[in-house]
């Protein structure tokens, strides 16, 4: 092997010319010719003993050249790159240039890490917002305690608005039952919009015991069989309940919690929210100051190292996937989605992901960091103890360069975010200001094509069907959700 031509070109990229001689060349051609005689025909000899000559009479002299190449310019590349001490990050782009019996010539095009300009990189500023909470929001934390301890008491008046009816229904079109339009001791909350537009309204007002013909018109965008039909439903209401909350006191802390008083319980309320508030307020910050180091850094990032993350990406994401029991393939169908539409989405992430490893790497370098072996079996006991494994274990499923890496990588987060400043928020004028143009561009984006509705599966005759043609679709509640 001998490198003929180094050259650098643009985006972090170096053209080598690689030369494979004679000698080389020829021992590849005769292994693939040993290897791959079995499978050719030729009249006049025994299968797989043809000599070699009559074969490249036959089909060509370079009938085995494709192969030989294959055989020898993994190699041959990787040996060029460590020659000339290249620090390799993406994919190689590979292009023959001649080929015969004094050897082969190919290009490659290598990209290498780019060269880092810094920029600013301590005493940077971002806004960090206070962990304020109000005692509203400590109520609002309440609200699904008190949801679970409320109770429904059957009562002897008219339904109205917010109550659950208990009823047993029926719908006919054209005098005829429709099959899945029937009920029995169905609990309907009314006004929670569950059923189609004009079945809930009209049973508000009655009483238990009370039977009544509700005569609906199903939505134009209903399953085909029913879409815009004027049915009549049926219906009987065997309990009217209301809702009766718990009452706010001690009692309802014991009950719904391990406090032993309500303030107890509020207080913990609090606390709990002030910390995931000043929790967010971190990563807000963070984030917004990692923002500004990548955009103080100059580099010219290669393609092919973006793509390298973003098959990091795809592989971390299908190990998770075949974790739950299913195959990526079967992921991407449900969700109306394809391998290269899944790359396009996550290629963004993978390109910030990037940079800010780059940027990271080079305030390790501009400060010195290194990482001791104390830290990196500080790290692995770490990692033991969270994941419940032995240390022999994680040696085993990591790799101490890459760990040194994380560790290194850390250590220039932590060091950047330390020097950082928490700066005010802006005034309100411009605040406004920012908000409206938000706004303003929000609204004149393109709208978006709905999602189209699906039919639901039919039930009937269960106390508690699984869908009914006068509940609204659960596609298109899945879709508001």
């Amino acid at each position: 092997m001998n490198v003929t031509s180094v050259e650098k070109k643009e985006k972090s990229t170096v053209e080598l010319v690689i030369e494979v001689g004679a000698e080389e060349f020829e021992a590849a051609v005769q292994k693939v010719y040993l290897k791959t005689r079995s499978n050719i025909n030729v009249p006049g000899f025994r299968k797989g003993k043809a000599p070699r000559k009559i074969i490249e009479g036959m089909y060509g002299s370079g009938v085995f050249y494709e192969d030989a190449i294959n055989e020898l310019y993994p190699a041959a590349y990787a040996e060029a790159v460590a020659q000339q001490k290249l620090d390799e990050v993406g994919y190689p782009k590979m292009e023959i240039v001649s080929v015969g019996k004094e050897g082969f010539t190919f290009k490659a095009v290598v990209s290498v890490r780019p060269e880092v300009k810094l920029g600013a990189y301590k005493g940077l500023t971002a806004v960090k917002e206070a962990a304020k909470v109000t005692a509203k929001d400590v109520e609002d934390e309440l609200k699904p305690y008190i949801s679970r301890a409320t109770r429904l008491e059957a009562v002897k008046r008219k339904a109205k608005k917010g109550d659950t009816a208990v009823i047993d229904f029926e719908g006919f079109m054209d005098g005829k039952p429709f099959e899945g339009g029937k009920g029995e001791n169905y609990a309907l909350e009314l006004g929670s919009g569950a059923f189609v537009p004009g079945f809930e309204e009209q049973i508000i007002g009655m009483k238990a015991g009370e039977e009544k013909d509700l005569d609906i018109t199903f939505p134009t965008d209903y399953v085909a069989d029913l879409a815009g039909k004027a049915v009549v439903f049926k219906v009987k209401v065997n309990e009217v309940k209301q809702s009766v909350k718990p009452e706010l006191d001690d009692e309802f802390a014991k009950d719904v919690s391990e406090f032993e008083t309500l303030d107890e319980l509020k207080k913990d309320l609090e606390t709990k929210l002030v910390k995931s508030r000043e929790d967010k307020a971190q990563r807000d910050f963070e984030e917004a100051i990692i923002e500004q180091l990548i955009a103080n850094m100059e580099a010219e990032i290669p393609e092919t190292m973006v793509d390298v993350q973003v098959d990091k990406m795809m592989d971390d994401f299908a190990a998770r996937i075949s974790a739950q029991g299913m195959k990526l393939e079967d992921y991407l169908q449900m969700m109306g989605m394809n391998v290269e539409m899944m790359r396009a989405s996550a290629r963004p992430n993978a390109d910030k992901q990037v940079k800010v490893e780059l940027a990271l790497a080079a305030v390790a370098e501009a400060e010195k960091f290194e990482i001791t072996d104390e830290e990196i079996e500080a790290e692995i006991a770490r990692l033991a103890e969270q994941y419940k494994l032995d240390v022999e274990q994680v040696k085993q499923a990591v790799a101490g360069a890459d760990l040194a890496h994380d560790l290194k990588m850390k250590k220039a987060s932590d060091f950047v975010f330390a020097n950082a400043k928490a700066g005010k928020a802006k005034k309100a004028a411009a605040k406004k200001a920012d908000e409206a143009k938000e706004e303003i561009a929000e609204e004149i984006k393109p709208a978006k094509k709905p999602a189209a509705k699906k039919a639901a599966p039919k039930a009937e005759g269960e106390d508690k069907p699984a869908k009914k043609p006068a509940a609204k679709k659960a596609a298109a509640k899945k879709t508001e959700e």
